[in-house]
């Protein structure tokens, strides 16, 4: 046993395709169920739509808290196997549910799904790299997940123009359901013993830390207020993710009231993951050569950005939507890899998958905090209104993480 991505390379590129798969789940329902709810149920409210964001967000946020404590209790393995069965319902339920309730429960069910399995590549990938390559490894895993949410949006809004909004989009999560479950039974390995074996050596470095793992309760605490740094870090994810909750529930409706078409929306839709994701491939690396701080810092200012050029863009949607969509994309390929390492450097490996849990339950609970947030705002203030708000919370963020993170890579 080894740490490394060159000693692991198999198994890393196994985790990097389950990912995709995994990331794939989530691209099902960005460009086509928000026009479900408008369209085939005839729902008005943009709260009652948004809903199923919200249920998404919290319940994938709560999972993500509980899979860093059975990581560190049971097999990273089976985890991420119980993710995939919870997963198994979803596609059928978006297809063929009759009635919005059918929807919300399918959201919860891939919340959980989502939680469990994502958290286990990203702990996975962690443990198997060591410190050394930590960015890299975060930078390929998100590419892999969030390129494949923007590939499906795109191809489930072609689908959607030619054939309905249902049941012919969600096909594609009936074979990603089943490829990734095959995987992670029969190829995927566990590698807890990686995490052990890396706590042994820093144990030998560092003679005075304690031997005795802090409870779920102290992890929270120390990564969620007590340590500045983890603060920073998980505030930044938190508001990230409430951009993409935000954008996941608004930009079809705030698009199509504008006379953008499905395919038109399928692409501004598709842009803003797959920017986000294939660019962590090069900032996954340059967080491990600059550092961390200064991606957050400037990845919240270019999202804050990109939401000036969409809110303001009213003239040229279509336009304007990508163009906003790529800068979201860019800002948010800087942020997602060097926070991720930022908390595996500031936290214990004894803890660390915790701590990860608690992080990944903040950023999170950004999707349910973004949705809620634009459907609040939007009613009273109509959709544009909801773009501003984000953008203006976006750079508000990167400015707390300037003035109060602490350098974590050396």
């Amino acid at each position: 046993m080894q740490l490394g991505l060159k000693e692991n390379w198999r198994q890393f590129t196994l985790l990097v395709l389950v990912n995709a798969f995994v990331g794939g789940m989530v691209g099902l329902e960005r460009t086509v169920v928000p026009l479900v709810g408008t369209e085939e149920f005839g729902i008005s409210s943009e709260m009652i739509i948004f809903s199923f964001i919200i249920a998404f967000g919290v319940v994938k946020a709560i999972t993500n808290l509980v899979s860093g404590v059975l990581a560190d209790q049971l097999t990273r393995k089976k985890v991420l196997i119980l993710g995939w069965l919870v997963g198994i319902p979803v596609p059928f339920l978006l297809g063929w549910g009759p009635a919005w309730n059918w929807i919300i429960l399918a959201n919860v069910l891939l919340g959980i799904s989502q939680g469990l399995a994502w958290s286990m590549t990203v702990n996975m990938k962690i443990d198997l790299v060591g410190p050394a390559r930590r960015g890299l490894a975060m930078g390929l895993n998100e590419a892999a997940g969030y390129g494949a949410v923007g590939i499906t949006a795109l191809l489930t809004g072609y689908i959607a123009s030619s054939y309905g909004l249902r049941p012919e989009p969600f096909y594609i999560g009936i074979f990603y359901t089943a490829a990734g479950l095959i995987i992670s039974v029969f190829l995927i390995k566990d590698t807890r013993g990686h995490a052990q074996m890396e706590a042994a050596q820093l144990k030998k470095t560092n003679a005075d830390e304690s031997e005795n793992k802090p409870n779920l309760l102290w992890v929270f605490g120390e990564t969620s207020w007590r340590n500045k740094t983890l603060f920073s870090v998980s505030q930044a994810g938190l508001i990230n993710n409430l951009n993409d909750g935000m954008s996941w529930g608004v930009f079809p409706l705030l698009f199509a009231s504008v006379g953008v078409g499905i395919e038109g929306i399928g692409w501004i839709k598709a842009v803003y993951p797959v920017v986000w994701g294939l660019g962590q491939v090069i900032t996954g690396p340059l967080a491990d050569r600059i550092g961390r701080k200064p991606l957050i810092v400037w990845g919240m200012m270019i999202q804050a950005i990109g939401h000036v050029v969409i809110g303001f863009g009213a003239s040229f949607p279509l336009f304007t939507g990508l163009a906003g969509s790529v800068l979201l994309g860019i800002g948010t390929a800087m942020v997602y890899p060097a926070l991720l390492a930022a908390v595996s450097d500031a936290a214990h490996p004894s803890w660390r998958a915790s701590s990860v849990g608690v992080y990944r339950f903040w950023r999170d609970m950004g999707y349910a905090a973004g949705a809620l947030m634009a459907g609040i705002v939007a009613s009273f203030l109509g959709l544009t209104w909801a773009v501003h708000v984000a953008g203006l919370l976006t750079f508000c963020s990167g400015l707390l993480v300037w003035r109060k993170m602490k350098e974590t890579w050396h």
